[in-house]
């Protein structure tokens, strides 16, 4: 299993929007094959940073999402919030280990 962990930008003034913005292009992530659930959290220290953390089967997976038409169509519909360039990265692990009862931990699926 891997995570895409996306740390993402976006002007102050301009959160709730970027909030609205995520809503409308989510679906492309959601059927993007090998996909497995995500999470967007917005940063408490620091706000106007967003990350989003997408789980996949597979490296090759996100590959395959990042070049393709609806990776495209997501970012043209965030770009115009980032304050600067989003850094990505990749790590490998299981799935997060939760204590009985607390339900799914992964919001986005």
């Amino acid at each position: 299993m891997i995570y895409e962990i996306a740390l993402l930008p976006v002007h102050a003034e301009r959160r709730e929007a970027f909030r609205r913005a995520f809503t409308e292009v989510e679906p492309l992530l959601r059927r993007a094959n090998g996909y497995g659930g995500h999470m967007l959290a917005q940063g408490i220290e620091t706000p106007e940073r967003f990350n989003l953390i997408v789980r996949w089967e597979s490296l090759e997976a996100h590959t395959e999402f990042e070049a393709g038409e609806d990776h495209r169509i997501f970012m043209l519909g965030l770009e115009g919030y980032f304050s600067e360039e989003p850094q990505v990265y990749h790590i490998e692990g299981a799935a997060f280990n939760a204590r009985e009862g607390d339900g799914d931990l992964w919001p986005g699926n």
